[in-house]
């Protein structure tokens, strides 16, 4: 179990802003040497001097997370500055919304390649070093509370944090059987005030839609997502969750009890265990 920060190291992909970034900037704040990692070039290299004003050693890193090879470069790039790898979070995400039948593959492709299959990746490259290391580590995955409910109009995000989350809690189990000391949280945010109604921002030209392909109903979610977000909880927010997350080793790092995405995440276990039709929740936006 993880329980001192001072002096180690911790890796953090889409750290450009949001999430990603108020991460950083607490581990900063516990005297750890943080390693940032995002797609966006100009505005890592900004965050990173940001965060390097709170008094530590920054590393960023041009990422892409959707390509193996960028995170074996960011594992290689980290072990030659820092030698250590104790924290890896594995964060960057993007939204891409609409009917289900209306979805062209290049948003599910888009999607996947960012949510889950770049989660992958950052587990294929660091695992193993960490488990070779064999020091006291953990790995956060920021899943979403999208990844335990079901909400219309975002089918491929929705299928892709469910998969983030099964990945995960797999990954979990697998550290147990081996008896590393290395703990595993997900975290789900709820509404938080992120880019992520942006994504578009970072879509690869060779998988943006088409122009004037795009339906009301994408409009619709899209603008929603990007409107709600707007009034999100403050990223700070969930860095202190992963904070304390880490250190007591817990694994689900849910939306406080009582909201409405917790009730909407109740709704959906006992629609399970009674075996009844899916309940719609009552919340709004996502993270």
């Amino acid at each position: 179990m993880l329980q001192d920060f001072q002096g180690r190291v911790a890796v953090v992909t889409g750290a450009a802003s949001g999430i990603g970034k108020a991460l950083c900037e607490r581990f900063a704040r516990e005297g750890m040497r943080i390693v940032m990692a995002d797609v966006e070039h100009e505005r890592l290299k900004h965050a990173a001097a940001e965060v390097e004003a709170i008094g530590t050693e920054v590393l960023p890193v041009r990422t892409d997370v959707s390509r193996p090879d960028d995170l074996s470069h960011l594992r290689d790039a980290t072990l030659e500055r820092f030698g250590a790898v104790h924290v890896l979070c594995n964060n960057a995400g993007v939204f891409a919304g609409g009917l289900t039948w209306d979805a062209i593959g290049a948003d599910w492709e888009w999607v996947m390649g960012v949510n889950v299959y770049g989660m992958l990746h950052g587990i294929r490259a660091f695992v193993p070093f960490m488990l070779e290391q064999n020091q006291p580590g953990h790995i956060v995955n920021t899943c979403s509370m999208a990844g335990l409910i079901n909400m219309p109009l975002s089918a491929a995000y929705s299928v892709s944090k469910h998969a983030a989350l099964s990945l995960t809690e797999t990954l979990y189990h697998e550290l147990r059987i081996k008896q590393a000391p290395v703990g595993v949280s997900a975290l789900c945010p709820e509404l938080i005030r992120t880019r992520i109604g942006h994504s578009e921002r970072n879509r690869p030209a060779h998988l943006k839609r088409p122009e004037g392909s795009g339906t009301p109903e994408q409009t619709l979610v899209e603008q929603a997502i990007r409107t709600s977000t707007e009034g999100g909880v403050d990223p700070a927010v969930m860095a202190d969750r992963v904070c304390h997350g880490i250190r007591e080793d817990r694994f689900y790092l849910l939306a406080e009890e009582g909201t409405s995405w917790d009730r909407a995440c109740q709704t959906r276990l006992e629609d399970i265990r009674l075996r009844r039709n899916p309940t719609l929740g009552g919340v709004s936006g996502g993270n």
